[in-house]
């Protein structure tokens, strides 16, 4: 028998069970079902969502735990607990092991206070653990001031320690030769890609002294956009908090680089009647903050809108429970993936990109001499 007619055979053979297996699970059940088996199927539908959608939820936020893997039928999880310091304002400050709360299953008690781990957050409660709400369903219990290094802090740390040992190879391996050598070799195009086609182009014969902060929120945040694609669960650059920090450390360095002319132009924008410069000069102090406002925004919707799509798809794949709709949706996941490491480095090209741009309006010079055009921005 020839080989491509035992391949035909094996094929069919394949679909049959297949078939087979598909009609079996089909036609399980009686056909007769009474309501009362209709509706508890209903609700283990609707326990499989809600409990897809915690996933998500707790992915995306940040925890006192790095957990590598948890079983959702034993509720075990492996990794390791993060130390927990807070600052009581009734009892000073306080620091013990996050394993102390078992995942936020139970109280700890430190000198007569309870206290409850509850979404992520430290609340002070009762000895039954009892939470309140208020009117908008948020909890009303009292929080201390939390300080623990969570894993989201770990993260950063462990990407600036990763940074640092990168740009000190680089510049060391500068001292001996012209050329880098190791994998000083990769990060040289990428320095060379920010100096020439972003800070150049945008901030002009002043662009070194902010190569180091632009080369710092470039490499950061795109290395952080990586770890949050690993299985991890690590989710910096969707954390609001943190692009907000990365936001105002750009406002504050535009402010105090503006120069004489920058701020001319917000609070008295020359070349116009004195009627339209009152009107322009509150639009122009609200410019001020809706520019960082927007970067951090943009970093922050988008990222998170791609994990949330990625981990929806993979929630698709409970829901559906078809050997179609499964490879199905794991391939999209695939190729979203993909899509999502071209959008982790286009978020860091664009934050940087628009820091730069940002800059260079507050440094920019306005007098007459002839420009150099050699750092004009191309038109696109």
């Amino acid at each position: 028998m020839k080989k491509d007619h035992i391949v035909k055979i094996l094929l069919a053979v394949f679909l049959v069970l297949v078939s087979v297996n598909s009609y079996a699970q089909e036609h399980s059940e009686p056909l007769n079902q009474d309501e009362e088996h209709a509706e508890a199927k209903g609700h283990g539908a609707v326990d499989t969502k809600e409990e897809i959608k915690e996933y998500i939820d707790h992915h995306l936020q940040d925890s006192h735990y790095f957990n590598f893997l948890s079983d959702g039928e034993t509720g075990e999880h492996y990794g390791f607990p993060l130390p927990v310091v807070f600052y009581d304002f009734d009892n000073g400050f306080k620091a013990f092991s996050a394993s102390k709360f078992h995942h936020g299953e139970e109280l700890v008690e430190i000198d007569g206070q309870h206290y409850a781990l509850y979404n992520s957050r430290i609340f002070k409660t009762d000895a039954t653990g009892t939470i309140t709400y208020d009117e908008d369903g948020m909890p009303a219990n009292e929080r201390p001031l939390d300080l623990s290094p969570t894993k989201s802090v770990i993260a950063m740390l462990v990407v600036s320690l990763i940074m640092f040992f990168m740009f000190k190879s680089l510049a060391t391996s500068y001292k001996k030769k012209d050329l880098p050598g190791g994998f000083g070799r990769v990060l040289e195009p990428l320095v060379i890609y920010v100096r020439d086609d972003i800070a150049k182009p945008n901030i002009g014969p002043n662009y070194r002294k902010y190569m180091g902060f632009l080369l710092t929120v470039f490499f950061f945040i795109w290395i952080l956009n990586l770890v949050g694609l690993t299985p991890l669960g690590i989710n910096v650059t969707g954390n609001i908090a943190v692009t907000f920090s990365f936001a105002l450390i750009t406002f504050i360095i535009v402010q105090f680089s503006g120069n004489k002319h920058y701020w001319k132009h917000i609070f008295w924008m020359p070349g116009v009647p004195v009627p339209m410069k009152i009107v322009l000069m509150p639009i122009e102090v609200l410019g001020m903050f809706t520019k960082p406002f927007a970067l951090m925004i943009r970093l922050f919707a988008n990222m998170t809108a791609g994990h949330v799509v990625l981990m929806s798809l993979l929630g698709l794949i409970v829901v559906f429970e078809s050997w179609i709709a499964g490879p199905a949706f794991f391939g999209f996941t695939l190729f979203i993936s993909v899509i999502e490491l071209l959008v982790a480095f286009l978020q860091a090209y664009i934050f940087t990109l628009l820091s730069a741009l940002y800059i260079g309006m507050a440094v920019e010079e306005h007098d007459h001499h002839p420009k150099d055009h050699s750092y004009d921005i191309p038109v696109i």
